[in-house]
């Protein structure tokens, strides 16, 4: 039997090689002369639980993903709309989070992807294995607090972390350009952003968090936040396009965290994507126009 065929065969099983892990196996084939034995090498593959515990008659069902947007709770001011955050480690918040972890796991999903470093995968697994074990305490960021509990109510023995954070907003060009060039811009944006700062810091103060994240997954603060972007993406148009080619590295980012969201969502898989607002109001739309995958909105799991 040659790879070829041994593939077509796992193919015919209802195995597709995206969703297959492989591994090397040793198999003996006797061959059409009686007195010789040939051993082959070939990969094997270990089949997607989501693929093996189904109804082989029954036809896979195309992706569901649902984006939720949440804002830092463990917030490390690098964004430039800085505010405070609610404390969600009070005693009616972590209620709340629990039933909120509840809503989220009746979704059924099959994976649960976090705003994490795929370089830090094992050290997040870690904890997440010791939270299912009863050894590790959550901590206030929302990797843990929505993540990691709404993981473990679905039952699922791992999370994973689907950041790109070595693309990032490369806005230094921009900002100095505008700087030199355009104080009227640099005034007008300084403005800007220190409204939406004191907008956010009265949010957070005086909001619940279910109505945050309400905002976070609001269409409307969806179309707020990319419409930044557009507002200095004609800055020195023409020239060295410093304000499209700063655009265009947070697109990139947030491309590629899709990419890692298209890797996982396979047919017949169930994926919860929790993520800074800034980056799922761009995944949302990257999803919804994805031919191969289905949006489940995630409000009507929020309030409680």
């Amino acid at each position: 039997m040659t790879p070829m065929i041994a593939t077509a065969f796992l193919l015919w099983a209802g195995a597709m090689p995206a969703q297959l892990a492989q591994a090397d196996v040793t198999l003996t084939f006797a061959p059409a002369t009686p007195d010789l034995e040939t051993t082959s090498t070939v990969q094997a593959a270990s089949v997607d639980p989501v693929i093996s515990n189904r109804d082989p008659m029954t036809p896979l069902e195309p992706a569901k993903v649902m984006m939720m947007g949440v804002f830092h709770f463990a917030n490390p001011g690098r964004d430039m709309v800085k505010s405070g955050v609610i404390n969600v480690m009070t005693k009616d918040n972590q209620a709340y989070l629990d039933g909120l972890a509840t809503r989220l796991a009746t979704f059924h999903p099959t994976d649960v992807l976090l705003e994490c470093d795929p370089k830090d995968q094992a050290a997040f697994q870690k904890n997440f294995d010791g939270y299912r074990q009863g050894s590790f305490a959550l901590k206030s960021n929302e990797i843990y607090q929505v993540g990691f509990r709404v993981a473990k109510l679905a039952g699922l023995d791992k999370i994973t972390c689907f950041d790109e954070a070595t693309i990032g907003w490369d806005a230094e060009p921009m900002f100095n350009y505008i700087k030199k060039n355009e104080p009227s811009t640099q005034a007008d944006m300084d403005a800007m952003y220190k409204s939406l700062s004191e907008r956010g810091n009265h949010e957070q103060s005086t909001l619940t968090l279910p109505q945050l994240l309400q905002l976070t997954n609001d269409a409307a603060r969806d179309r707020e936040n990319k419409g930044l972007y557009i507002l200095t993406n004609a800055v020195d148009a023409g020239g060295s396009f410093a304000g499209a080619d700063a655009s265009a590295s947070w697109w990139h980012r947030n491309f590629r965290m899709y990419a890692n969201v298209q890797k996982v969502a396979a047919p017949g898989h169930r994926v919860l994507v929790v993520a800074g607002a800034g980056h799922t109001a761009i995944l949302k739309d990257l999803l919804a126009i994805d031919s191969q995958r289905q949006s489940e909105a995630v409000i009507g799991y929020v309030m409680p």
